[in-house]
């Protein structure tokens, strides 16, 4: 409710009829003020009058006027530069940290707004707005889409200077974290992270020449190579790794708990391991091939793989299966893109303030196909399509950030749907 009293100010949906505090000033609202997602007053540098005395500073929201002391804003100095405190329900006269009282003004929410706004909110069907989607104009929903591509750059961007932070800010190491939980393709993406965490690139890059060393690294702290030797070559993987984790003072991970149950052969833990090892072994410095690239057909060929000759015939350790080259699929290649390489592009950009990598961040998607998920095909019944792999990024910010949490107050077709409720 509170939520919704912002939006009724932020819109100015109040009654027209002249306003006034609870004090009996008259209130003309001549700007509502910027939204304040920080810390602090709700609003800042809002514009008011006060019998006729023009204010300027910041306004306060809440339910109830008690929340004022609840919250124990009476005691914070951030809230003295409050010029007007808004509520539904008089329970209480709010005052700054010296005692003076601040202006105060009841407002509700009307109520063709609110039954409308909790029609949205109990809509059992996804999204809620599905009626509303075919009767936006092409435009608005472009332009809707471009913003929420934008979000989700910043988002993504945010999680690798995570990892960086963990990394000790080396962004090749950062690559591996991401590019591995990437290499899961969902089911694995968490175990595929914890694994990464624990594989130092540094003893990689120092046995990179060595295929079959990169991966008993690889599949020993993966905590695969526990059982008993079932073929010549796992006996050798086993050996090999002894000597590398005493070399090198490593321990497999206990907490890498590889799922199997409804994977494809191709997506098992083993196949997937297996084709990071042979990527790493044919790339010295991966993510600067990479940020050098402008080419996507390029990009592709870095990223396509292979793994050694024993798992041509095999999925797991010792089961023989027919030959096939275990090469990752075109679709596949494409999501580690978008997922991977995309978000590096965009975050190296910022972080070197190199337009030119966040602009081909932007190009790369706009080549891409769009996702097919059930996501982006839900959109599409509702008639929202994806026309490329930027749009297909933005649809999927728009469900978890916007849809899933019920924050339609804050979605551009929320507001349109509300704006049409209110007409």
């Amino acid at each position: 409710m509170e939520q919704l009293l912002h939006y009724v100010w932020k819109h100015k949906l109040f009654a027209l009829q002249p306003l006034q505090t609870t004090d009996g000033q008259t209130v003309e609202i001549i700007d509502v003020g910027l939204p304040n997602i920080h810390a602090g007053p709700d609003f800042f540098n809002a514009k008011i009058k006060l019998n006729g005395v023009l204010w300027v500073g910041n306004v306060e929201i809440h339910l109830q006027a008690s929340d004022w002391f609840a919250h124990r804003h009476h005691l914070d100095p951030a809230y003295d530069s409050v010029i007007l405190h808004v509520a539904s329900r008089m329970d209480a006269s709010p005052v700054r940290t010296n005692g003076e009282p601040i202006p105060q003004m009841e407002l509700h929410c009307p109520p063709a707004l609110l039954a409308h706004y909790e029609q949205l909110l109990q809509e059992d069907r996804y999204p809620a707005c599905h009626e509303l989607i075919p009767s936006l104009s092409a435009f608005f929903l472009h332009s809707w889409l471009s913003a929420l591509q934008v979000e989700r750059f910043e988002s993504k961007t945010e999680q690798i200077h995570q990892r960086l932070k963990a990394c000790n800010s080396d962004w090749e190491n950062a690559f591996f974290i991401t590019l591995a939980r990437n290499f899961g393709f969902g089911v694995n993406s968490d175990t595929f992270e914890l694994w990464a965490k624990t594989v130092p690139l540094t003893a990689v890059n120092k046995h990179r020449d060595s295929l079959f060393q990169v991966e008993a690294l690889f599949f020993g702290q993966a905590g695969l190579l526990q059982e008993l030797p079932i073929d010549t070559y796992t006996e050798a993987l086993i050996k090999e790794y002894a000597y590398l984790s005493h070399k090198f003072g490593l321990t497999p991970s206990a907490d890498c708990h590889w799922r199997f149950l409804r994977l494809r052969p191709g997506n098992f833990p083993h196949i997937r391991i297996a084709q990071l090892a042979c990527l790493y072994h044919r790339s010295q410095g991966l993510l600067s091939q990479l940020m050098e690239t402008d080419n996507l057909k390029q990009v592709r060929e870095l990223l396509r793989g292979g793994t050694s000759e024993y798992w041509l015939t095999h999925y797991t350790f010792g089961e023989i299966s027919p030959a096939h080259p275990k090469t990752l699929s075109n679709n596949s290649i494409d999501l580690l893109i978008i997922n991977t390489v995309v978000p590096f592009l965009y975050a190296y950009g910022k972080h070197k303030a190199n337009e030119a990598l966040c602009q081909r961040a932007n190009r790369f998607l706009e080549e891409l196909k769009p996702e097919n998920n059930y996501i982006i095909r839900t959109w599409q019944e509702c008639g929202l399509k994806a026309n490329h792999a930027g749009d297909s990024q933005a649809l999927i910010q728009l469900k978890k950030n916007y849809c899933d949490p019920k924050k339609c107050l804050y979605c551009r077709i929320g507001y349109e749907y509300m704006k049409k409720v209110t007409r």
